[in-house]
C-alpha cells in the first residue's frame, strides 16, 4: 500500500471547496506520456495552478501502473524544481469500472478515483459506487460517481447516445453514495467527433458550430445540491487549428467539432468544479508532429518533433487554465 500523501500529491476536497468558492473550475487533464506531462506541469507552474492529472484504464494499461505512480511524484517534485514550492497535483482514476481496479489505484498512490457505474441501472449504480466510496475514504482519497451516459468514445468507455442526468435523482444519489464529485450529462460527448453534422448549423466560414449544452439540467442539479462539486466529461474544445493543421499534413478528420469554450467558461462560473480534457492535448501533438514530419521528412530523432509538440500542449494547457477555467493564480 502507497498513500499518495507520501507521493505529495492531494485529494481534490480542498481543490474543489475553493472552486466552488472562487467561481472557476479545475481541469482534469488525461496523459500518457513524458512530454505530455512535462507540457502540463510547466504550464500549471508558470500560470501557479491547480491541476488533476487524469489517468485512464487504457493509459494505465499503455504506460504501466508502476511507472504512472513515479512519474506522478516526479511531476510533484518537478513543480518544486520550477518554482512551485507547495504543488496542488492530484492523480486521478478516470473512468474506473470495477471496484477492484478503483482499489488497485488507491493502493498504488492515486488521490482520487472516479467509479463509472453510470450504464448500470440505478440501484446497481448506487451500491458499487457505495462500495468504492466506502473503501476510497478509509485513506482519504475523494471519489467521483456519475449520473447520466455521455455519447462518444474514450478508450474502452463507447456509447451510441446521450442519456441526460435526471436531476431529480441527484439528491438520492449523493445521500445513499457519500460521493465527494458528481459527473453529470449535459450534452457533452467523449472524443473528437462531439457533434454529427445533422445536430450542428455551419457558420460564414462553414465551420461546424455544435448545440448549445443543457444548462437548465446544471442549474436544476445545482439547486438540488447546493454547493456540491460537479464535474463535466467530454470538454475538450477540439481547437480547429490543430484539426486543420492534421488535415493539411496527411490527416484524415473532417467535422471534428468540441464544446465551445465560451460554454465551458459558463459551466466553470455555476457549479461545475472539474472539467475533462483529453482529445485537445492529442490533437495539438499529433497536430504538430504530422507538420514536423511533412516539414523536415530528413528527421528521425524524436527529441526533434516531440519537443514542438510539447511546446504546442503547453501553450495550449496555459490558454485553458487562464482564458477558459480561470483557475490561474489559485494553487
Amino acid at each position: 500500500m502507497v498513500s499518495y500523501k507520501e507521493l505529495g500529491l492531494v485529494n481534490t476536497r480542498e481543490m474543489f471547496a475553493k472552486a466552488m468558492k472562487g467561481g472557476y473550475a479545475i481541469p482534469a487533464y488525461n496523459f500518457n506520456n513524458m512530454e505530455q506531462l512535462q507540457a502540463i506541469i510547466q504550464a500549471v507552474v508558470e500560470t501557479n495552478s491547480p491541476v488533476i492529472l487524469q489517468v485512464s484504464s487504457g493509459a494505465r494499461k499503455y504506460a504501466n501502473q508502476t511507472l504512472l505512480r513515479y512519474m506522478a511524484q516526479g511531476a510533484v517534485e518537478y513543480a518544486k524544481e520550477l518554482g512551485q514550492p507547495n504543488p496542488q497535483i492530484c492523480l486521478h482514476l478516470d473512468h474506473g469500472d470495477t471496484f477492484e481496479l478503483c482499489k488497485s489505484c488507491i493502493e498504488l498512490g492515486f488521490s482520487s478515483v472516479m467509479i463509472d457505474g453510470s450504464a448500470l441501472p440505478y440501484d446497481e449504480n448506487v451500491a458499487l459506487t457505495r462500495k468504492v466510496v466506502d473503501y476510497a475514504h478509509q485513506f482519504d482519497v475523494t471519489v467521483e460517481g456519475e449520473l447520466g451516459v455521455l455519447a462518444g468514445i474514450e478508450d474502452d468507455v463507447q456509447a451510441e447516445t446521450h442519456t441526460y442526468t435526471d436531476p431529480a435523482q441527484v439528491e438520492d444519489f449523493v445521500k445513499k453514495t457519500g460521493v465527494d464529485s458528481l459527473a453529470i450529462s449535459i450534452g457533452t460527448s467523449h472524443g473528437a467527433y462531439k457533434f454529427t453534422p445533422a445536430q450542428c448549423t455551419r457558420n460564414e466560414e462553414g465551420v461546424l458550430v455544435p448545440p448549445p449544452l443543457r444548462f437548465d439540467i446544471l442549474e436544476e442539479v445545482s439547486k438540488r445540491l447546493p454547493g456540491f462539486p460537479i464535474v463535466l466529461h467530454g470538454s475538450s474544445s477540439v481547437p480547429q487549428e490543430f484539426v486543420k493543421m492534421i488535415n493539411e499534413n496527411g490527416g484524415k478528420m473532417p467535422d471534428a467539432v468540441g464544446i465551445p469554450e465560451e460554454q465551458l467558461r459558463k459551466a466553470a462560473s455555476m457549479s461545475v468544479c472539474k472539467i475533462n480534457i483529453d482529445s485537445d492535448l492529442r490533437l495539438a501533438m499529433t497536430g504538430t508532429i504530422r507538420q514536423y514530419f511533412n516539414e523536415h521528412p530528413d528527421h528521425f530523432d524524436p527529441r526533434q518533433y516531440l519537443k514542438p509538440a510539447r511546446a504546442n500542449i503547453k501553450k495550449l494547457v496555459q490558454h485553458k487554465l487562464v482564458d477558459v477555467l480561470g483557475c490561474n493564480g489559485k494553487a
